[in-house]
């Protein structure tokens, strides 16, 4: 394990282990099959690259996506990590290549299609080598009950067959305990150990909102919080990607689409842009995103419902791989529910799957429901139980009004059954709002007990109403009937009265407010040295064809310029800068570093206003000058030095125009009002003839405490 630990250290960067990782990398280096489940960047990758160095023989990587293989191919060897991919891209010659250096035992690292896996020639050519391990990613797709089912992965269990002695990892970030087990079986790991690391992502805030105007919202949800970042967007048809791209694109952001309808050109283009560019959002179906390795995707947005909470969970945790704050933000509606109720009814698959499939939908709408902390209800989908609740999802944050609408879904029901159970829910809301229709005289609709017996709620109310009774199981959608809704079982004690209902009231949009100030990577002080170091790493990337976080990612940039380490022997401290990157590129982000000193007096445990005004006193401008320059109030000013004075890293004298006199004489006059609990400032000052400003007294008191 020591050597695994050196691995860590001095290629990856790392000072030490993080969650599970190291009793995984254990279990490994001691022969066990692994299955492990740890949320998105938790550092899976970590937990079979390096047994996969320690051990002899080169690691066999099973991945599904071609842009995976590529980023972790292209990170590895930026390492100094011998690692290779075969997959559908490359030329004849080049898989060539790759397959005699496999066999020469050049390569540590092999990345490789399940597709390609499962073919006899490829299963003789890895017989001919020394494997350390084999890891299959993304092991969710072997579950015909996962989001991402893939049938080439259940072929995968003959690995246990063909190399009975080569342990096996299997690896995802979402699974429930049904599909834990169906990878367990599938790939044979009945006798290995299973790691399960919380599903907690706690820098990310979720929030679900009502889909009417669903576009409008999202812009308002990304002006107002990630006005610059990169964002993916997700939509479930071709056409709707198409149209919101376009759209985004109009309000003057980059959004480029992402679909399975694009030719494969313009698909790889706009995904390198995405990994390249800064603030590019993508706007894509749900073919996009499993393995994107880009660490600062700042928010994921869902104009679409997704079919499953495993679903939900994975395209939302894209967002923050690097730990800082993200969002996942969702506009959902009547309309959502309707059209998955159909696409479930309509699906050709056994019966067994389309029961799973309506609950997993089911759980699903029950979040989005939801009254209650959402983390809480997220992690107990999975298994895991949170005492408390987060405090850092919409419920919890502005907590949802509820109301009493058992009456109003008594009538809501009753007029469902009453006009037949033959239509939609528009035509059912018309009804209770007695509107003049030539269709309901037609029907004679007019004429039931429940015609305008709902005028109470607006037209939104009661779709919103119906929204919830419908996610909630009361109605559900027929579509063999053309999309009428109908009554289950479960809304009988309701119209008994034999139990009630508190619904979500239904919240009307918000007017665009101002752009709130968001809270930056770094310190004021720190960003044009940030900026700068961002435009190194940009251009080495560009020089080498690869995405910048691969040279380096946003949080070493940011303990780069909060250290400001001044040679390489301090440098090699700093997370994720290993030995190799140390020796590639130490001296060029050294030289940008060494142009940007630090004045004496800034000082990381204040305020960026504070800094910035200690860097104004360092340039010797005066307290009216540092004022003007910063359009504060004097004041204000005196303020800052006071702190900085109390901390000991100015001298009073030095920065207030009295001399050594006028120190004395405001000190003996401080003295004077010592047992003073409050306006003690104004007594001096008067004291002192009010010969002497307020902040000057201030910061004198900072500099003598009492």
């Amino acid at each position: 394990m020591q050597r695994a630990l050196q691995v860590l250290q001095h290629t990856f960067g790392y000072s030490e282990f993080r969650l599970n990782q190291a009793d995984i990398v254990q279990a490994l280096l001691d022969g066990k099959d692994v299955l492990a489940l740890m949320p998105t960047g938790g550092g899976k990758s970590l937990c079979y690259q390096i047994p996969a160095l320690v051990l002899d023989g080169v690691g066999v990587v099973i991945s599904p996506l071609i842009a995976l293989m590529q980023d972790q191919v292209d990170a590895l060897n930026q390492l100094g990590i011998k690692a290779a991919f075969l997959n559908s891209t490359l030329e004849y010659e080049q898989v060539r290549q790759i397959e005699s250096d496999l066999i020469s035992g050049d390569l540590d690292i092999l990345y490789i299609a399940p597709e390609r896996l499962v073919n006899p020639q490829c299963v003789n050519l890895l017989s001919q080598v020394k494997i350390s391990l084999f890891a299959i990613d993304e092991a969710h797709c072997v579950s015909q009950w996962g989001h991402d089912f893939r049938p080439d992965y259940q072929q995968l269990s003959f690995l246990s067959h063909q190399f009975p002695t080569v342990p096996k990892i299997a690896l995802t970030a979402t699974a429930d305990e049904r599909t834990r087990q169906e990878i367990i079986n599938q790939l044979d790991l009945h006798n290995g150990v299973t790691f399960v690391n919380s599903f907690d992502r706690p820098n990310i805030r979720y929030a679900i909102n009502e889909g009417q105007n669903g576009r409008e919202q999202l812009w308002r949800f990304i002006e107002e919080n990630h006005g610059n970042d990169a964002g993916i967007v997700y939509c479930l048809s071709r056409k709707k990607v198409e149209s919101t791209a376009e759209w985004l694109s109009k309000k003057g952001r980059v959004a480029l689409p992402y679909h399975a309808g694009l030719n494969a050109d313009e698909r790889q283009t706009n995904q390198q842009r995405f990994l390249r560019e800064q603030g590019i959002i993508i706007v894509a179906t749900i073919a996009f995103g499993m393995g994107i390795d880009k660490p600062d995707v700042r928010f994921v947005g869902h104009l679409s419902l997704p079919k499953s909470i495993e679903a939900y969970y994975q395209e939302t945790g894209r967002a923050g791989r690097d730990g800082r704050p993200s969002s996942a933000w969702m506009a959902y509606g009547l309309q959502d529910v309707i059209t998955l109720r159909q696409m479930m009814q309509q699906s050709h698959a056994a019966e067994t799957f389309k029961l799973v499939s309506q609950q997993k939908l089911d759980s699903m709408l029950g979040l989005c429901e939801l009254i209650s902390c959402r983390r809480q209800a997220l992690l107990s989908y999975f298994g895991e139980e949170s005492a408390e609740p987060c405090g850092n999802c919409d419920n919890c944050l502005t907590p949802p009004e509820t109301w009493n609408a058992t009456e109003a879904a008594q009538k809501a029901l009753s007029c469902v059954y009453r006009s037949g159970q033959r239509f939609g829910v528009a035509y059912v809301v018309d009804i209770l709002l007695g509107k003049s229709d030539p269709r309901i005289e037609k029907n004679q609709h007019d004429q039931l007990s429940t015609f305008g017996l709902g005028q109470e709620l607006a037209v939104a109310e009661w779709r919103s109403l119906f929204r919830q009774l419908i996610a909630l199981g009361f109605l559900y959608v027929d579509h063999e009937s053309y999309g009428a809704i109908k009554l289950t079982e479960k809304s009988r004690p309701i119209l008994r009265g034999e139990e009630s209902l508190n619904a979500r009231k239904s919240i009307k949009a918000e007017k665009t407010k101002s752009t709130k100030a968001k809270k930056k990577q770094v310190a004021s002080i720190h960003q044009p040295l940030f900026d700068t170091l961002r435009a190194l790493r940009k251009e080495l990337a560009d020089t080498q064809g690869l995405p910048p976080y691969v040279i380096f990612h946003d949080a070493t940039l940011v303990q780069m310029v909060e250290t400001r380490p001044s040679q390489l022997s301090e440098m090699q401290y700093i997370s994720g800068v290993g030995e190799r990157k140390l020796a590639q590129y130490g001296e060029d982000f050294l030289k940008v570093i060494k142009q940007f000193p630090l004045p004496d007096i800034v000082n990381s445990n204040f305020s960026d206003t504070v800094n910035d005004t200690l860097v104004l006193v360092s340039e010797e401008l005066s307290v009216a000058q540092i004022a003007e320059a910063r359009e504060l109030a004097e004041s204000t000013v005196y303020g800052h030095l006071a702190q900085a004075i109390e901390a000991g890293v100015l001298d009073p004298l030095e920065v207030l125009t009295i001399n050594d006199d006028d120190y004395q004489l405001i000190c003996q006059t401080l003295d004077t009002f010592t047992d003073e609990t409050q306006g003690q400032l104004k007594q001096v000052y008067e004291a002192l003839g009010e010969e002497f400003d307020y902040g000057v007294i201030k910061c004198v008191a900072a500099a003598e405490p009492n």
